[in-house]
């Protein structure tokens, strides 16, 4: 009995959409803006976003950062910081979640970005693009890390160049 999961997936999953759930958002800047990537699965399929993640019971943010970071973006976080934190209405005004992102700056890494098959493109943002969580674009243009969009603008031009070693 003690190997069973007490929960059905069911029950677990109706849990998990009713309690918050704490995650990690990971920051990388360079000369070309924010790097973003663009959802390839569900939720929230084609939408660009900070790559994140889920923190794990027990797990401290930064190894949380580092993992994330190592699994989207192929990176290994050398040094971070920590910004602030989203919270997003919009996930559960839209049916989803109730997530709480706790951010973090990039400041030092080592590797070349390779992002994995949970993103369709990436690219470095100024101007941050229309299809975006709207929690996020606050936050990015508060912090003064991306440019206000311009009213009547849709989207923002992206500079997918390779992202080298380094800061």
């Amino acid at each position: 009995m003690a190997d069973q999961d007490p929960l059905s997936p069911t029950e677990f999953w109706e849990i998990f959409r009713r309690v918050p759930r704490l995650t990690v958002e990971v920051v990388v800047t360079g000369e070309h803006g924010v790097l973003l990537t663009r959802r390839a699965i569900e939720p929230c399929r084609g939408m660009w976003h900070l790559p994140g993640g889920t923190v794990r019971f027990g797990e401290r943010l930064t190894a949380a950062v580092g993992r994330v970071a190592r699994r989207e973006l192929g990176i290994e976080v050398l040094q971070s910081r920590m910004l602030g934190c989203i919270e997003y209405p919009s996930h559960y005004e839209n049916g989803l979640d109730s997530p709480v992102g706790i951010v973090h700056l990039v400041t030092r890494h080592a590797g070349t970005l390779a992002v994995n098959a949970e993103a369709d493109a990436h690219g470095w943002f100024r101007r941050l693009p229309a299809a975006m969580h709207a929690e996020q674009v606050r936050f990015l243009e508060e912090s003064g890390l991306a440019e206000p969009q311009p009213d009547g603008a849709e989207s923002a031009d992206i500079d997918s160049r390779r992202m080298d070693s380094g800061d």
